[in-house]
């Protein structure tokens, strides 16, 4: 029989790995409800972001939070890059044409990763305590990425309700007539709304570089179940997207002690077909 301890040490950590996946599902779930384009190469740019954090901080020396804005930076870069050279062109195109572009700068980053360092796991190594609350054994680390990682989706909600941009940004995700009206720049709205995403997308990669080792096919482990949770919780809908990521890194991290790390995977992945199927737009799907 399972101890109730470590059940509920489970249920603690999954709630801390939810802070960050919600966090990677409400950067891409921003940039398809503005751009209706879903990046599939999304986490292999939080990949870059960690490699970047990874020699700033190992090999070069710098303090963890100057690697780790670095890794904001660089996302925020990535972002508007890849928005530039890729989305732009194909933004009309069909979505076939969206899927084999985006998935095409997947294989590419990975391939290229590989070539430059290898298929080497490197870590950023930090002398992190492990706090016991309860009876139950927490990885700082994790309390740290958690805490960080609600405040910048608090600083999220707070761009997109409170300034002029985020409100224009708001506006195009539910109704893309509703641009003209307001007299917004399109183009200047996909930029700011890439490079948001991008910044997500940084600010989770300074997160994980703390967590976990990165190396060329991090976002194999990562970007399915980013996805998943993204259309779980409905396309394009943000609320949907943080419930969907902490029901299913609770299902990952509770069946991971009930029965393996494996099956965990398998539950969760199976709970999306038949959610697929019960609820096909998202647990929280947005009313045409």
């Amino acid at each position: 029989m399972i101890d109730p301890i470590f059940l509920a040490e489970a249920a603690v950590n999954g709630i801390l790995l939810g802070g960050v996946l919600a966090l990677l599902a409400l950067g891409l779930n921003l940039i398809f409800g503005v751009l209706d384009i879903v990046w599939i190469a999304y986490v292999d740019l939080v990949m870059l972001s960690m490699y970047l954090v990874y020699f700033l901080v190992m090999v070069y020396g710098w303090p963890i939070w100057l690697g780790a804005l670095a890794g904001v930076g660089l996302g925020v870069v990535l972002g508007v890059l890849v928005h530039v050279l890729i989305i732009t062109p194909i933004l009309d195109s069909p979505p076939i044409n969206q899927l084999l572009a985006t998935g095409g700068l997947l294989f590419f980053i990975q391939s290229f990763a590989t070539f430059l360092w290898t298929t080497d796991h490197r870590s950023v190594r930090l002398t992190l305590p492990i706090i016991e609350v309860g009876g139950m054994f927490l990885s700082f680390a994790r309390l740290v990425a958690f805490g960080l990682a609600i405040l910048a989706m608090v600083g999220l909600y707070l761009f997109l309700t409170r300034t002029y941009i985020g409100t224009a940004i708001r506006a195009v995700s539910q109704d893309r007539g509703a641009m003209a009206l307001m007299g917004a720049d399109p183009q200047r709205v996909y930029i700011v709304t890439s490079a948001v995403g991008g910044a997500m997308a940084g600010v989770a990669a300074a997160l994980l570089s703390i967590q976990y080792s990165v190396h060329p096919h991090f976002g194999a482990a990562f970007g399915p179940i980013t996805f998943m949770i993204c259309v779980l919780g409905g396309l394009g809908n943000m609320v949907g997207a943080f419930i969907a990521a902490f029901i299913m890194s609770e299902i990952i991290s509770v069946g991971g002690v009930l029965w393996s790390t494996e099956m965990g995977y398998v539950i969760a992945f199976a709970l999306f077909i038949v959610m697929m199927f019960a609820r096909p737009g998202g647990i929280l799907a947005r009313r045409q």
